[in-house]
């Protein structure tokens, strides 16, 4: 169809040795508040890439399951748990998609650590920032979907309603984006190939 002739196949963004790594290592931190379409996002671009995708929920829920959100151990061990993948993901030259949400009890400084641990690791690996925008409008929409139970998503509106100025602050003391989309209006498979096109730049 015009959408691949338009955008790269997965195997145009894989170079890969004979161990079948990826040789241009490239970590994809793809970052916005919640209801931002970061997961799906982040699933139709692995879909396209053919990245592994380490989603936030993956290590907050596993934290979360023993240590009460906000802790000090919650908060070391989650920090920990991302680092240590990010590390051993570039020590074998594995492209990665993460996705993330910024918010008060993340270490301010994170984004740029875990950036430069990737970059260090892996001569001549390249991390894209990619923020996913949302109006607080359809994030009021989109928060009690049936979908975000699938995970142990905030799905309490007054709760976000009570949040939302702080996570905008969070956000806006990230990392300059590489690319920043509206999913407002930008369908999931549109910002995935957005983004494969940005990779292959």
């Amino acid at each position: 169809g015009i959408r691949h002739h338009l955008f790269p196949a997965a195997s145009a963004l894989l170079q890969v040795d004979g161990r079948g790594h990826a040789m241009t290592m490239k970590l994809v931190f793809l970052y916005g508040g919640p209801a931002a379409g970061k997961y799906t996002v982040a699933r139709a671009l692995a879909a396209r890439t053919g990245f592994p995708l380490f989603h936030n929920h993956l290590v907050v829920d596993a934290v979360h399951a023993v240590f009460p959100f906000g802790s000090e151990s919650f908060v070391r061990l989650r920090e920990q748990f991302w680092m240590d993948v990010f590390a051993a993901a570039a020590a074998e030259r594995r492209s990665l998609i993460f996705t993330f949400q910024p918010e008060g009890t993340v270490a301010a400084d994170f984004p740029a650590r875990a950036a430069e641990l990737y970059r260090s690791a892996c001569a001549g690996g390249t991390v894209l920032f990619v923020h996913l925008k949302v109006s607080r409008a359809t994030q009021a929409r989109r928060i009690a979907n049936e979908d975000r139970a699938a995970f142990g998503k905030m799905r309490d509106a007054a709760l976000l309603h009570s949040l939302q100025d702080q996570f905008e602050a969070c956000e806006r003391a990230m990392p300059a984006a590489d690319l920043v989309v509206d999913t407002d209006v930008t369908p999931a498979e549109d910002a995935a190939a957005m983004i494969a096109g940005l990779l292959l730049g």
